[in-house]
């Protein structure tokens, strides 16, 4: 097992990496304050992994939530479920709250954790790999809302975050291939040389390759906690982490949420940062195709969809948690391994990224 940390001061706490973890007592007994525990799942994760933890946690009181699977439910009511397991059987401000699943549970589950009597603890068990190497792992909880991805929520932070990477042997490989979608995002924007490791392992990695994938999980929650611990509230570095989002939420909310799955979306999203970057000067065309072949070798899409037009993504994108004043600001990439957030770009030539031929572009690498 390897152990990370986010340095939050008296917030601080560990990340945990390694197999079969769940049945690990120890690991969660330290983060547990009260008698009670509730355990959030949904119902593909909770017929798999349940189980293990009923085992580990036997000696506290269970409640068990289990909630209907996909993105298309990070909603308000669906969040009412949780609350109604909560109060149906008293909970009170001692609870600890077990997100058990992937990036839609985890934030729902930290956001009512959140909201209970004003606050309760609750711990991170992500189960696909881009809960594992992002959204466990920052504190960023919430729901959607039909005009736009993750507009409702609140920063609060985990007492921990248990990494067991066996879960993902039972990981469909479109979700396998989502979740190197965050991963590739580390190397682009602060890590150049994960990235190059990446080109060398990536096969590995959609292999399920164990050793890989440790080392994987723990580089890109590194990444992340070092953000992370110097701005926890996304005032300033942080916001680098949003590489490809801008334009990745824009089309998971115009096809619908759960249509693309979030990697995705954020696969395609980045080819446009990317391609923004290349006609601003600062990406060499060598550098924008480094980084669409590696998406394309992790079975990702790498072209947006054809119908969504300029306008289309646009209005998306102007219902940004990044934008000020109403400027669309972007994460784009200076050099590989960096990355900025600006509104300072001419305005054809964003227009010009979002009216690209990306099919095109594929072609002739």
């Amino acid at each position: 097992m390897r152990t990370l940390t986010v340095d939050l001061a008296e917030r601080s706490y560990p990340i945990y990496i390694g197999t079969d973890l769940l049945r690990q007592t120890q690991l969660f007994a330290p983060h547990i304050v009260g008698r009670k525990v509730a355990i959030v799942s949904n119902t593909t994760v909770a017929p798999l992994y349940m189980q293990q933890l009923r085992e580990a946690l036997q000696a506290y009181q269970l409640t068990e939530i289990i909630l209907p699977d996909g993105e298309s439910y990070k909603n308000w009511e669906t969040l009412q479920l949780i609350f109604d397991g909560l109060l149906e059987d008293q909970h009170d401000r001692k609870t600890t709250l077990i997100a058990l699943g992937g990036g839609v549970i985890g934030d729902m589950t930290g956001f009512a954790a959140a909201c209970y009597q004003r606050g309760v603890n609750f711990i991170q068990v992500p189960t696909t790999l881009l809960s594992q190497v992002d959204s466990s792992v920052g504190g960023k909880t919430g729901i959607n809302h039909p005009l736009g991805k993750n507009m409702v929520g609140a920063f609060y932070q985990p007492q921990a975050v248990i990494i067991d990477t066996a879960t993902l042997h039972t990981l469909a490989a479109r979700e396998l291939s989502a979740g190197l979608a965050e991963v590739i995002k580390y190397g682009l924007i602060c890590d150049e040389p994960f990235l190059t490791w990446l080109e060398a392992h990536v096969e590995r990695l959609c292999q399920l390759d164990n050793q890989a994938l440790i080392e994987t999980i723990e580089r890109s929650c590194a990444a992340k906690a070092k953000v992370v611990s110097a701005d926890e509230r996304e005032s300033g570095v942080r916001a680098t982490l949003n590489l490809g989002h801008t334009f990745g939420h824009a089309i998971e909310t115009e096809q619908g949420y759960g249509v693309w799955l979030h990697g995705e979306a954020v696969s395609a999203g980045t080819v446009m940062a990317l391609q923004m970057s290349h006609d601003l000067g600062w990406l060499s065309t060598e550098q924008r195709d480094r980084g669409i072949k590696l998406f394309m070798r992790a079975g990702l899409p790498v072209v947006p969809p054809a119908q969504m037009t300029a306008d289309t993504f646009l209005t998306h994108m102007a219902v940004d948690k990044k934008n000020i004043d109403g400027q669309i600001r972007l994460v784009l990439l200076p050099d590989l391994g960096a990355a900025v957030v600006t509104a300072d770009y001419p305005a054809e030539t964003l227009r010009a990224v979002l009216t690209a031929d990306y099919s095109t572009i594929v072609d002739s690498l």
